[in-house]
């Protein structure tokens, strides 16, 4: 594996002869010389090639850019929905983009950042007959996919016996929240015997933590006054949370690519700036 580098010559004088000696010193590729002390040049290297499979490009576009800043350039973005006003308050698009497909549209964000990364995009939705084929052999999976059939939960179960790690990310507005499914780990639908979505997750969570005495109420009370909304609404969503959520899953991949410790569902992470 070849990793493009800067390299610098560092010359001393020998004590006894009017020669210098030089030595190679390898440094990080210009765009990354910032992440330098947080990461290290082999782990820069590691994640480079480390693939990684965007389905839904929602809260997608948000956590692709960062991974893509932070040094992961191979992505595969799936998505067949196309970008709406609503999704502007939150997502990583732009007016100009309204109409456009979400993947294909992000394509073009991400190769305008870093044209030399390995971006691919299909602008289709998963489906029974593709998700074999769309999940192949990635490193990691992101399910950003929406809770409206059973698709997220197959998608898990495949990935989880091919050996591929999910990260599950949601937007709570003033928090972020991501649930790591490992192989062979437990999976989200034993937190309910109907149709898992979104709600029953955080319903958990706002549970596990009143549990173990440190509850949310800001959480809770959104909770509360979601389900007491009269229309079948999408949940409310914040973009102060979709970029927390993007740190949050970079960071979580970047410890599974590097082999650190991190977090497996029924544990997760959360961060919010609302006590």
């Amino acid at each position: 594996m070849i990793f493009r580098t800067k390299t610098k010559l560092s010359c001393s004088q020998n004590q006894n002869k009017d020669t210098y000696f030089c030595i190679k010193i390898e440094t990080m590729e210009t765009k990354y010389s910032r992440n330098r002390l947080y990461v290290q040049q082999e782990e820069q290297q590691a994640i480079k090639d480390f693939s990684i499979l965007l389905a839904g490009s929602g809260i997608g576009s948000n956590i692709a850019e960062c991974a893509l800043r932070f040094g992961f350039e191979n992505i595969t973005i799936v998505d067949g929905d196309t970008i709406e006003q609503s999704n502007l308050n939150r997502q990583n698009y732009t007016h100009q983009d309204i109409s456009s497909y979400k993947a294909e549209t992000l394509y073009h964000r991400l190769k305008s950042i870093n044209p030399d990364a390995n971006i691919r995009y299909r602008s289709e939705f998963i489906t029974p007959d593709n998700v074999h084929e769309i999940i192949g052999d990635h490193d990691i999976a992101i399910n950003a996919l929406d809770f409206s059939s059973n698709i997220p939960v197959v998608f898990d179960k495949i990935c989880q016996e091919r050996g591929i790690h999910v990260l599950h990310p949601y937007n709570l507005g003033w928090g972020g929240l991501v649930a790591v499914l490992e192989p062979g780990g437990l999976p989200l639908d034993i937190l309910s015997d109907e149709n898992f979505n979104e709600l029953k997750m955080v319903e958990y969570i706002a549970g596990y933590l009143r549990f173990w005495r440190t509850p949310n109420e800001w959480l809770e009370n959104i909770i509360d006054d979601y389900k007491k909304e009269k229309e079948n609404l999408p949940p409310p969503q914040l973009a102060i949370a979709s970029w927390i959520v993007a740190g949050m899953c970079t960071h979580v991949m970047f410890k599974i690519a590097t082999g650190k410790p991190y977090k497996t569902f029924p544990q997760f992470y959360m961060n919010a700036i609302s006590e």
